[in-house]
């Protein structure tokens, strides 16, 4: 009797521990929920491995229901890794916002898998390539520093920490099966929207000394894709994909387009169209949105039966519930303080 008092006790005290320590990860202190953390706490997130990474470079606070639907879905897809979002707009002593003000960003923190972290990337580019080039650039005159700011953080932060790194226009549907990859975005070129790395993967290291010793932010793309097709070029001798194969050179999986980018960005406004037979996706781990295309401004509207609203209904069921307006302009569902996505 007194052995089976134990091993209950045991077992509560586990649980408990096991509660606590998921409660201090979602938390900064023990009487607040703020969903952003100490650096110490993502040491210990990510130390893993196996963190999913989104960045914001802007000082935008209230995500976009794309960005939502993005986070969304990733936290979905994996629900036994951490989700990671960095925010510039966020510090260490940023106030939790309203659900009424930011009911995005409430949102997402309500996701158990999901936290929020301040985007510091002076402390990000510490012990890597990017340092000098960091304290050296004069941010004000580059006029595309939101997107190179971006393709040097993620190198930065999978170089560190390991995990995959998915733009905020990436809407997941199935795990990808890869630790070491790229995302091919047509044959022979790559993207830089999704790959994943173990930590301290020399290629990394090498993209970003390339990406100091070859900067030029002029040219769109240089530091981001461009910059991962030229070191996958001197890393592998690429060949054209053999039906839906992926290719692999050394300890690098080289993904099929139809991994990701099964509708080319030339073709982008199909995902805003109503299809009389919806493609299955069967050959696909995500499918970017191609927002930057997006100029338009090309909204989902609940009702419309186009693919993204259909691809939303599936994938992010929250996001389309919460903060998907209908052609009058309302939302159905609103997100209470109490709610809770998963």
């Amino acid at each position: 009797m007194q052995k089976e008092l134990q091993l209950s006790l045991s077992v509560t005290l586990l649980f408990a521990c096991g509660f606590l320590y998921r409660f201090i990860l979602k938390s900064s202190c023990l009487f607040c929920l703020p969903s952003f953390k100490s650096q110490q706490g993502l040491e210990a997130l990510l130390s893993h491995r196996r963190g999913i990474v989104f960045l914001e470079t802007s000082e935008r606070m209230e995500p976009t229901h794309l960005v939502s639907c993005a986070v969304e879905s990733a936290a979905k897809i994996y629900p036994e890794r951490p989700v990671v979002f960095f925010m510039k707009g966020l510090t260490d002593s940023t106030p939790m916002p309203s659900n009424s003000t930011y009911p995005a960003f409430s949102f997402l923190s309500a996701i158990d898998n999901v936290f929020l972290f301040p985007l510091d990337m002076k402390r990000l580019f510490e012990d890597t390539p990017l340092f000098s080039w960091y304290n050296q650039i004069n941010t004000s005159i580059e006029r595309n520093w939101l997107y190179v700011s971006s393709d040097a953080s993620r190198l930065a932060v999978i170089w560190k920490y390991g995990g995959i790194y998915m733009d905020t226009d990436v809407i997941s549907i199935r795990p990808i099966p890869e630790e070491n990859f790229l995302a091919a975005q047509a044959s022979r070129f790559s993207s830089n929207g999704v790959f994943g790395f173990l930590p301290q993967h020399p290629f990394l290291w090498k993209c970003m000394e390339n990406f100091v010793e070859h900067y030029n932010s002029d040219i769109w793309g240089n530091q981001g894709p461009d910059l991962m097709t030229r070191m996958l070029r001197v890393w592998c001798k690429l060949e054209d994909f053999q039906e839906l194969s992926d290719l692999r050179c050394l300890n690098i999986s080289f993904l099929h387009p139809q991994r990701f980018y099964p509708i080319s960005y030339s073709e982008w406004r199909r995902y805003y169209e109503v299809w009389d037979r919806e493609p299955s996706f069967n050959d696909s781990y995500a499918l970017h949105l191609w927002n930057y295309m997006n100029k338009e401004e090309r909204a989902v509207i609940r009702g419309s039966n186009t693919l993204v609203e259909n691809l939303y209904r599936k994938h992010c069921p929250g996001t389309y519930r919460h903060l998907i307006q209908g052609p009058e302009g309302s939302v159905t569902g609103e997100l209470g303080p109490g709610n809770k996505e998963s």
